[in-house]
């Protein structure tokens, strides 16, 4: 960590007499460096321990062994809630309040002895200010002498927090149950091919067609849509050009390539990594003005990071546990998950009532409700833990993923797609997901499910040739992901049809039908001026196209010749 030389170095010149006071050394405060080499000569003197450990109070003998099970620091953060504040004072304060003498509590009193330091080191969750005993001053200290009976009920629950933490109960069987699956990696492969199909815009992390898509999906929640583009971007298979999103094609061809497991894995460990995806920007309930504050410095992977440590290691193998309960571990275990220096005031986040949730009163409504949403949200999606009534359990990938362990890697037996006459092709969920990629990119889709059901069709065809996929290449595709099965004769005539493009073009288009209850009412209406300019191209002896525009009109007209007009479907 730190040693004691190093510590006094780089104190406060003020501080240096104080210190020197409580270990009865003699220095020159204008000689700075041979006052901080005396003073620490004294402090790492076996007796002069001794003297200190024998003066200081029941109190603080017990947050020094606090630290020493910690490895002999913690977060400033916690430390500051048990112990109390540490003030930093000059010169001139130092001499009016001497807080050596009138400590404002536990802390103050280790740290104006010398006992303790402030530093700030690099955590998984980013800079944060601890609290430390010196490296060569900590094993001086005759710590086994604590008298664990004299520390008040805030210092025991410190050594229920801060010491090694137990495993959550378990449950029986919960109501309700939500397996978890893999349809991830389904409705991945769906996004990949409507995003390689439309490239739609994207707009605040949601596509501007999500309506189209998500009936397609096999969970269809839009969340757990954001949540995936995010992992997309986050693996580099898609990336956004101007307000559009795109497919790179390598980078999503290696995964759409990969087995199932694989597949798995490689979102699961994108969501662990990534800094792009913002999971307390999706926690419901939570509105975060994203660039208020210090939120624009905020790395997502941090926490995340440590409540999987966290669940890796009180999370019951095989058994239900409640959710609750691993939140209320994260809350003493480290409640700092999130927020490295303990700051609980420069964020900007409301509720669904408009109230801003600040302070540490508000750790449930933000950092607990984090929490839940990565048990019941990413956890939950990415198949590695089934959820029931407020119970979740770690299935096989989450009991790897957690723990570090070997990923589970299942037989995969991929299954050929199935081509029908009718131009329909059926792909099971359990084909490569590459081939029901390039099966969505060359027929019109037309349900999502087991199997996916497209069809081959004109449009279809079309739409493959403007990606450069001509029928030479469709009817190698169909022959090759069919098991070298022979193409349907429909579908060869159809490709065979469209081998040099359409020949011809048609249009449909809706038009207005006047049908009158004779061929004779139709003659007159035809045969008169005034009523003829409404009309368009005549369908047979008792029909005739109204032009879209003319209805209001022509209703006039007829009515002034003693014809009603009916409007039926109006």
């Amino acid at each position: 960590m730190v040693s004691l030389l190093r510590t006094l170095q780089d104190s406060e010149p003020s501080l240096l007499p104080i210190l020197a006071e409580q270990w009865q050394v003699k220095i020159d405060p204008k000689d700075r460096e041979l006052a901080v080499k005396l003073i620490a000569s004294a402090m790492l003197d076996d007796d002069h321990v001794e003297r200190m450990w024998e003066l200081i109070s029941d109190a603080e003998r017990g947050a020094l062994q606090v630290i020493a099970s910690n490895q002999g620091k913690m977060a400033e953060s916690m430390f500051t809630r048990l112990f109390g504040e540490i003030r930093r004072m000059g010169a001139g304060q130092i001499e009016r309040e001497r807080p050596h003498e009138h400590p404002a509590g536990t802390a103050e009193a280790l740290f104006y002895r010398g006992l303790i330091g402030v530093a700030y080191e690099t955590s998984t969750a980013g800079p944060r200010a601890i609290v430390y005993v010196p490296d060569d001053l900590f094993p001086l200290l005759p710590l086994h002498k604590t008298a664990y009976d004299n520390l008040d009920e805030a210092d025991d629950e410190v050594f229920e927090g801060e010491g090694e933490t137990e495993v959550l109960p378990s449950l029986e069987q919960p109501e309700s149950i939500q397996p978890a699956d893999t349809s991830i990696v389904d409705d991945m492969t769906t996004l990949l091919a409507h995003i390689q199909l439309y490239t739609p815009a994207l707009t605040e992390e949601m596509l501007a067609d999500a309506d189209t898509l998500i009936p397609y999906l096999m969970v269809p929640e839009s969340e757990r849509l954001v949540f995936s583009i995010g992992l997309a971007v986050s693996m580099d298979m898609l990336e956004i050009q101007e307000g559009h999103i795109y497919v790179k094609r390598a980078e999503a061809r290696r995964w759409l390539g990969s087995t199932r497991h694989e597949q798995v894995r490689a979102l699961a460990q994108a969501w662990r990594s990534s800094a792009l995806y913002h999971d307390l920007w999706h926690v419901p309930g939570l509105l975060v003005e994203r660039e208020a504050g210090t939120m624009p410095q905020y790395n997502p992977a941090a926490p995340r990071e440590i409540a999987l440590d966290l669940l890796g290691t009180v999370a019951p193998r095989e058994d239900w546990w409640s959710q609750d309960a691993f939140i209320d571990a994260m809350k003493q275990h480290d409640r700092d998950f999130q927020r490295p220096n303990g700051d609980y005031d420069s964020w900007y986040i409301r509720n669904q009532d408009g109230e801003y949730l600040t302070g540490e009163e508000s750790w449930d409504a933000v950092d607990g409700a984090l929490l839940d949403y990565y048990l019941n949200g990413p956890l939950h999606w990415l198949g590695l833990l089934d959820t029931g009534d407020g119970a979740a359990r770690l299935t096989a990938y989450g009991r790897a993923f957690v723990a570090g362990r070997a990923w589970p890697t299942p037989p995969e037996n991929a299954e050929k797609i199935g081509l029908k006459d009718d131009g329909t092709i059926l792909v099971p969920r359990k084909a490569s997901r590459i081939d029901r990629f390039q099966a969505a990119r060359v027929a019109t889709w037309i349900s999502s499910g087991d199997p996916f059901v497209y069809r081959l069709d004109g449009a279809s065809i079309s739409k493959a040739a403007e990606q450069g996929i001509n029928v030479g290449h469709i009817s190698g595709f169909l022959t090759k992901a069919a098991g070298d099965q022979p193409l349907p004769d429909s579908m060869k005539r159809l490709l065979e049809n469209w081998r040099g493009g359409f020949s011809a073009t048609a249009s449909v288009e809706k038009a207005l039908v006047l049908r009158t209850t004779s061929s004779d009412t139709l003659d007159f209406i035809y045969d008169t001026p005034a009523l003829r300019r409404y009309l368009g191209a005549r369908l047979g002896p008792m029909a005739v196209i109204v032009r879209q525009d003319q209805l209001e009109g022509l209703q006039m007209a007829l009515g002034l010749h003693g014809i009603q007009l009916d409007l039926i479907g109006f």
